[in-house]
């Protein structure tokens, strides 16, 4: 029997459900149940379930398909949050990683970069701009300040080995450093009209994932800052907690 709270809210919890259910690749053949077992499965009526589904097709994660059904159509990849990876080196088991290098030199740094790099705010920081795209569809811009000694050695590499390497990995191979732990915050942000432009966002999805990155060396010292713009309709971010 249905609930007597607002169709607008039974809907949302069923499109709740079967958010995570999709994400978690839970319907392997690509569609989803039909109506009248999900009006079963969530004891709900069948305009609440059209209304759950409405919502999942205009975050582009299905498509309701005449004769057919409900069919998965959007890609989410997964990114966990309980270790230190670039996201390069996670997202090379989904498909095709590719960095395209928009910047890449040594600027004098914003004050703000600077006082987080604990370098002086006259002096420089190698700057790295990387568009990421995953099996050629736009993923993430990726804003990036370097301390000179670590970052000086990346500018020294031909173009094609930035574009198809991680940068953890070089810092660690080619600088010669050992990274040890990092700080990360993310926010939900509305992609300003560039950005928006840069990883082509979907108009039924305006907002992005804003991520901001320390990286530290094992010595404890800040190394690399990243400010990076993660389409918010294509990667998931998860963690593992447990209570103290």
């Amino acid at each position: 029997m249905e609930s007597s709270s607002p169709r607008a809210d039974r809907a949302r919890r069923v499109a709740h459900v079967l958010r995570g259910q999709v994400l978690a690749g839970s319907f392997p053949q690509g569609l989803l149940p039909d109506e009248r077992e999900l009006v079963a499965q969530f004891s709900v009526s069948r305009n609440t379930v059209r209304e759950a589904l409405g919502l999942l097709s205009d975050e582009g994660l299905v498509e309701r398909r005449r004769g057919v059904g409900t069919v998965v159509t959007g890609r989410v990849h997964e990114h966990p949050l309980d270790e230190l990876a670039g996201l390069a080196e996670v997202l090379q088991r989904h498909g095709s990683v590719v960095n395209e290098i928009r910047t890449a030199g040594r600027v004098r740094p914003p004050a703000a970069v600077a006082r987080r790099l604990h370098v002086p705010e006259d002096g420089e920081v190698v700057h790295l701009e990387r568009l990421r795209r995953l099996d050629g569809v736009p993923l993430s811009l990726d804003t990036t300040y370097l301390l000179p000694r670590i970052g000086d050695p990346l500018l020294e590499l031909e173009r094609g080995t930035l574009e198809h390497r991680d940068v953890f990995r070089l810092l660690e191979t080619v600088s010669g450093v050992r990274l040890g732990h990092a700080e990360i915050t993310v926010q939900a942000l509305a992609a300003d009209p560039a950005t928006r432009a840069v990883l082509a966002v979907p108009e039924r999805s305006g907002a992005v994932l804003a991520l901001e990155r320390l990286t530290y060396l094992a010595d404890g010292s800040p190394a690399d800052l990243e400010y990076i713009r993660i389409r918010g309709d294509r990667l998931m971010l998860r963690a593992r907690m447990e209570r103290p």
